[in-house]
């Protein structure tokens, strides 16, 4: 009889189980993908991407292609509702898929900042709100990037544009920097500066003394003021206002902090904790609910929480693959062991970057190319070999 296995998101992991199908097919195994566009983004590579050194395109996983390798069916609409007791999702466009088997891989949202504007939005100027960037979700961030360029084409000569970051780990440090080097780019007749909020009382929390120093090291570099043990709260007229209630002038506002689940899984009767993340034992499967897993930034490990970022989900591709395999046929399932220390490689948007793990760090131009080398691996590890 045969298995029918869904696959509900096209992020990182997902792309293990789909390499691992193609690599073993399985005649019993029926699988179906569902995503909202046939390519995902690589998030190693957004950087080099806003940064401007590559084309969207070469941040990608062609996902489509994959499904064709592994003999998956692609379905080009989002999931909206998911029924655990009917044990089917019902998409964007409608329609209803079954399952035996399904996995989450939908990745992350952003608690958006509140919005205090008495004055009403004023267009582009020292009394208007903030150009909000949200970081989440990385599957339409394209769309806001260009919005903002578009609006920075716009800008007069000579105009003085404060670009602030609210978030002070790896992902706030590397955004800003990224962005203030196309922005330069893009728009040099523009004062630009850059300024990063930090809620913990330094950057990198949990990283070593050596990489701390070299990433502030690397934002002095790219005139950026840094303000730690200060916790953004809202979008105002002209800035954004801090928890204490001081106001910090902002033209731009990077928000890279506040991660939560996709809202739309609130209204689904999967088991979810305070940050709506999905809870999975060691083995990937969801609390509760056989033969329903979930990976990547929307599951939260109960047996240890993890940051969120993109290389756990890389980590966890290989281990879910053989597990959905195994829940397909009604095997034992594996324990996922999370990594004690990961590499972290950190783009300074100057040629060069950091890299970190644990109290190690160096950095360097050869850094940067480096992380390319590794990133452009990983993409053309799933993408098909003449890629236009």
């Amino acid at each position: 009889m045969t298995r029918q296995l869904l696959l509900i998101g096209a992020g990182h992991a997902h792309a293990f189980v789909l390499e691992a199908f193609a690599q073993r097919p399985d005649k019993t195994v029926s699988i179906t993908v569902v995503s909202d566009s046939p390519f995902a983004a690589y998030s190693g590579s957004v950087p080099a991407w806003l940064s401007g050194e590559c084309t969207l395109r070469e941040t990608q996983m062609d996902i489509a292609a994959l499904c064709q390798r592994a003999g998956a069916r692609f379905i080009a609409s989002p999931a909206v509702e998911f029924s655990t007791s009917e044990r089917q999702v019902t998409l964007a466009d409608g329609s209803v898929i079954a399952f035996d088997v399904a996995s989450f891989n939908v990745g992350s949202t952003l608690t958006l900042p509140q919005v205090i504007d008495p004055q009403g939005d004023a267009g582009i100027g020292a009394s208007a709100l903030p150009t909000l960037l949200a970081m989440r979700p990385l599957s339409s961030l394209h769309h806001r990037w260009q919005a903002l360029r578009e609006e920075v084409a716009q800008l007069p000569a000579g105009a003085r544009q404060s670009v602030v970051s609210v978030g002070g780990g790896a992902a706030g440090c590397e955004t800003l920097m990224s962005v203030l080097a196309q922005l330069h780019q893009q728009r040099p007749d523009i004062h630009w500066q850059g300024e990063l909020i930090s809620a913990a009382d330094t950057l990198l929390p949990g990283a070593g003394w050596l990489p701390r120093w070299l990433t502030a090291r690397a934002l002095t570099r790219a005139g950026v003021r840094v303000h730690t043990g200060v916790r953004g709260r809202a979008l105002v007229p002209g800035g954004v206002q801090t928890d204490t209630g001081e106001h910090i002038e902002a033209d731009i506002l990077l928000w890279a902090t506040g991660a939560v689940g996709q809202t739309w899984l609130q209204q689904t009767a999967l088991p979810l904790d305070e940050q709506g993340f999905i809870p999975v034992d060691a083995s990937l499967e969801v609390t509760g609910q056989p033969g329903i897993f979930a990976a990547g930034d929307c599951a939260a490990l109960r047996s240890s929480p993890l940051p969120k970022a993109g290389v756990y989900a890389v980590r966890m591709g290989p281990v879910l693959a053989e597990n959905l395999r195994a829940a397909c046929h009604g095997k034992p399932l594996t324990p996922w062991q999370p990594p004690r220390r990961v590499l972290a490689l950190i783009g300074t948007g100057d040629g060069r970057a950091i890299a970190s793990r644990g109290a190690m760090g160096f950095s360097g131009r050869w850094v940067w190319q480096w992380k390319k080398r590794i990133d452009a691996r990983f993409i053309a590890r799933f993408n098909p070999p003449f890629n236009d």
